[in-house]
């Protein structure tokens, strides 16, 4: 059986967001996977990336497949250049905290 570690597409038509998962290269885009491992909302700024570290290089260990946007994105997270014992990249963009709503109220 061969496995894909490929994008599952959630969200209304102009406000996507993904689910990183790991399933079966025969399955429909949005159909079963086999396990949910990240997710990723390209709309929020800066885009909001979140992959299970140990359970990306445990499926890359065992021969899973990335296809293109996912290996983007691990390139992004480190997770490729860990697996592939390259050296790390650069930190990723981090959103700001928002601030404290009580705190503003009463700084007012």
């Amino acid at each position: 059986m061969a496995v894909k570690i490929k994008l599952k597409r959630l969200g209304k038509i102009r406000s996507p967001h993904y689910r990183i998962v790991v399933a079966d290269s025969r399955t429909r885009r949005d159909g079963r996977a086999i396990e949910e491992i990240g997710l990723y909302h390209p709309v929020q700024n800066p885009s909001r990336i979140e992959v299970d570290s140990e359970r990306a290089q445990y499926w890359l260990g065992v021969g899973a497949q990335p296809t293109e946007p996912v290996m983007a994105i691990l390139k992004v997270t480190g997770d490729w250049q860990k697996f592939k014992g390259l050296p790390a990249p650069a930190p990723m963009l981090v959103a700001e905290p928002k601030a404290d709503k009580r705190a503003l109220f009463e700084a007012a």
